[in-house]
């Protein structure tokens, strides 16, 4: 077992648009330690869904990883055959999505949906994998699980669906979890079980966590280290504390500032200008300059890297020992 369970080194992704390919995401590092929860942030469009299927190898037809390597405990998954990837999905990594509606059976039971794991891979018989699943919904929270295994999706609601996906993905006891925004369609009080109901999961299995969201309260909540995404890059990562009160990014202290804080009501919100790039027609530069406050002519003609900063942070802002100070979340 390496010390690392995941190493994403310079990861590009991209899709054709005619006779011209565009990178939706580009040189993308980022690394999970066994049990580690790590959140990946970032608006609509950054990427962030994208590296989480490059990893699973569920890219959209016709989006495909155009160079850089995905290690999973020591092995590069870009480099296995299919047939042996595929057999790392549920019982090493499991998935859960954002719209359990979209990804579950809608011909299937549920209970048969969450049992079809243990029936596969751990040669169990139908009726003790069927035993198994009742047990998991239980344990995820579901009441009456034996009646409601009897159900299709369509008769669940949202919050009891997201824990049959959960239930599905927990139950072979993974050593990586995927989360891609499972808690956006929730309302708060039942997001706030699921991730609840994640993290002790988590704890019980020893799972690492990746979770992808565009929720600073969730990332927050859940994971104890963070890396922001825009225009498909990774422009800052830190631990979750260092990053939500002393941001190292322009980006990060605009998603900071444009954030809610019910802790200080009277705070005012201050939207970031105009609107995310179109990644098929990027200018050179950084992606962010035509939005930041602080951007230099120097900016805007060539396009910084991730870089330790002169306090040891990541950041891949030009200005980054210059600009910031104290941001309170």
């Amino acid at each position: 077992m390496t010390e690392n369970l995941i190493e994403i080194e310079d990861l590009t992704i991209g899709i054709q648009r005619g006779n011209r390919q565009v990178r939706i995401a580009e040189h993308v590092d980022l690394i999970i330690g066994n049990g580690e929860r790590v959140g990946l942030v970032g608006e609509s469009g950054a990427g962030k869904s994208m590296v989480l299927r490059a990893i699973a190898g569920l890219l959209p037809r016709g989006v495909e990883v155009l160079s850089g390597s995905i290690r999973y405990d020591g092995k590069d998954l870009l480099a296995l055959k299919p047939a042996h990837r595929l057999r790392l999905m549920g019982p090493e990594i499991a998935m859960v999505f954002q719209e359990p509606m979209t990804a579950l059976n809608p011909l299937m039971r549920v209970g048969d949906q969450i049992a079809e794991g243990s029936i596969r891979y751990k040669g169990m018989s139908r009726r003790a994998a069927r035993a198994r699943a009742i047990e998991l919904m239980s344990h995820v929270g579901i009441p009456d699980p034996k009646r409601r295994a009897e159900a299709y999706p369509h008769e669940l609601s949202g919050g009891l669906r997201q824990r049959v996906m959960i239930a599905m993905a927990v139950s072979l006891k993974p050593r990586l979890l995927l989360c891609d925004e499972p808690t956006t369609a929730l309302d708060v009080t039942v997001q706030h079980q699921v991730l609840r109901l994640l993290e002790e999961l988590c704890d019980e299995v020893g799972a690492a966590l990746l979770f992808v969201t565009h929720d600073l309260a969730v990332i927050n909540q859940t994971c104890s280290r963070l890396a922001v995404m825009y225009a498909g890059h990774v422009i800052e990562t830190g631990s979750t504390g260092e990053v939500l009160h002393d941001p190292r990014h322009p980006y990060t202290r605009g998603l900071l500032e444009s954030a809610p804080d019910f802790d200080l009501p009277e705070r005012q919100l201050v939207a970031i200008p105009g609107f995310a790039p179109n990644l098929a027609e990027r200018a050179p530069g950084c992606a962010f300059a035509p939005r930041c406050r602080d951007a230099l002519e120097s900016c805007r003609a060539s396009d910084p890297t991730l870089h330790a900063t002169a306090d040891g942070r990541m950041s891949a802002c030009f200005r980054a020992d210059e600009l910031f100070q104290k941001v309170m979340v």
